[in-house]
């Protein structure tokens, strides 16, 4: 996990321990004991509790009285409401970041679907995923939007990995492509709705695959 040198050390403290979460590495309930990751980062506690505080705020854990803190479970209805969320967040940034989307940003995006397809495993797909997501919406020029997508799609990432780690296949995005080609005729409207569906279906998938665990 690469970050910029310059990134204050709590926020790398909670990057790294977000991605530990997320990719299962750290399962839920597991509890999280400050003085070990101090010691394991070289820091103090201080910078140690902010990242709790930050990991807190995305809901990747949760803070008990006198018990201290633990990775947070999520249930099926978390799963959509997450997908409900990201629907509407998403397609409010495409309809504001579609004047502002070059040619360019959209090869990207469009390598970015490559990409996923040929994606081996389910992190792979989910890297190349939020990518596409990411150079499409952030020309928005609306950063807490922006940031309430990012803490979504960790989230979501999650149900993900949680629900598709066993059996993965690697899906061929028709969903993405025909986003792309909706951008490119300027139709952003239409674009915001294959959006918004799309991420739906990812968190339907990501649900029934966690109810048939």
């Amino acid at each position: 996990m690469s970050t910029a040198k310059s990134e204050p050390l709590a926020a790398r403290i909670g990057r790294e321990l977000a991605d530990r979460i997320v990719t299962g590495r750290i399962e839920a309930g597991a509890r999280l004991r400050q003085d070990h990751l101090a010691e394991e980062f070289g820091t103090s506690h201080v910078p140690v509790r902010e990242a709790f505080r930050r990991l807190e705020a995305q809901g990747l854990v949760v803070s008990e009285p006198r018990r201290g803190v633990r990775v947070a479970g999520f249930t099926q209805e978390e799963v959509r409401e997450v997908a409900e969320m990201r629907a509407v967040l998403e397609a409010l940034a495409l309809r504001n970041a579609a004047p502002h989307l070059t040619g360019a940003i959209l090869d990207a995006a469009e390598e970015a679907t490559r990409a996923g397809d040929r994606a081996r495993d389910v992190e792979s797909w989910e890297e190349a995923n939020r990518n596409f997501h990411r150079l499409i919406l952030t020309p928005c020029d609306m950063p807490r939007l922006l940031q309430a997508i990012d803490d979504l799609h960790t989230a979501s990432a999650r149900f993900l990995f949680s629900g598709w780690r066993a059996e993965w296949d690697t899906p061929t995005d028709r969903d993405h492509r025909a986003i792309l080609n909706a951008l490119r005729a300027g139709d952003a409207d239409g674009a915001a709705r294959l959006l918004a569906r799309h991420v739906g279906w990812i968190g339907k998938n990501s649900a029934d695959r966690r109810r048939r665990r």
